[in-house]
């Protein structure tokens, strides 16, 4: 296929590359970050546009998808799909499906999980919402770039995914860095408190696939000092968009709400901008009760 691919950074980068390296002609556009080898350099997001099969957006917030969109879907042949595949708020993402599909595109919303190195290794999993024509189209490119793709359903149903998920993910990590800070406290070997969670009642995929106690379990950002595999900020930025979406349909999320709460403290008020999200186990190692 021909496909543009806007927002090469630290997740389109990779994600553009793997759609090169298997025989794609894929145009890339970014302010900043330089186009990855085999990718075609465009002077534009228009420009990486004109003519596609596919245009992949990878952008940071649902304001600039939608300042892309309007640029992008003008020039887009008639038939092609739009696929953003970043992660931004339920109506961002509608109001873009609506725009390209009354300009005759398909439209999906198909956020991702797997963070920069499922993005590098091509393990990526995609959540789209949108219709069954467009998901079709885009799948062969999905299964290049990761693992496994779900069609949730209609347009936003990929960002609720995500949205849903992400909460999930942000209040476990939470609450498993609290349990090591306890045990620490409690006197309990933190390779004895994962031995037994790891394989009891408690175990979920950020005590067992992502511990935040170095040196226990599977590698993970906490061997090396916690240099991001999801940074923080991007975890209280999918955590903020879970509680948008709460209040827009008035859904009660009383432990996404405080998760929320933990992050944002961490990120703005602490030192956990820039680290991991699973460094909150360090700072609440160092915290008394309060």
């Amino acid at each position: 296929m021909k496909i543009g691919f806007i927002g090469l950074g630290n997740m389109g980068g990779p994600m553009a590359a793997n759609l090169a390296n298997a025989g794609h002609d894929v145009a890339g556009f970014d302010l900043v970050a330089p186009c990855p080898q085999g990718v075609t350099h465009a002077t534009s997001a228009t420009d990486a546009a004109e003519g596609a099969d596919v245009v992949i957006t990878m952008l940071p917030n649902g304001a600039i998808l939608r300042d892309v969109a309007a640029s992008v879907i003008p020039v887009m042949r008639k038939g092609a799909v739009l696929c953003d595949c970043s992660t931004v708020d339920v109506d961002s993402a509608r109001a873009v499906a609506q725009q390209a599909v009354a300009a005759g595109l398909g439209a999906l919303d198909a956020p991702v999980s797997g963070g920069v190195g499922g993005a590098s290794a091509g393990t990526l999993t995609f959540m789209a919402g949108g219709s069954d024509d467009a998901f079709a189209t885009v799948l062969p490119l999905f299964d290049i770039m990761g693992q496994k793709a779900v069609h949730c359903g209609a347009s936003g149903a990929g960002q609720a995914a995500k949205i849903c998920n992400n909460m999930i993910l942000g209040a476990t990590m939470a609450v498993t860095c609290e349990a090591f800070a306890l045990a620490d406290k409690l006197g309990l070997d933190r390779a004895r408190m994962f031995d037994v969670v790891s394989t009891s009642s408690g175990y979920s995929w950020s005590m067992n696939a992502y511990c935040p106690a170095p040196g226990i379990g599977p590698q993970s950002p906490a061997d090396n000092d916690y240099k991001p595999g999801f940074a923080a900020e991007l975890m209280l930025k999918d955590l903020r968009l879970s509680q948008q979406a709460a209040e827009s349909v008035d859904a009660p999320t009383p432990i996404g709400a405080r998760a929320t709460e933990l992050y944002a403290r961490f990120v703005e008020d602490n030192d956990g901008k820039g680290r991991d999200f699973s460094a909150l186990l360090p700072h609440f190692a160092a915290l008394g009760r309060r």
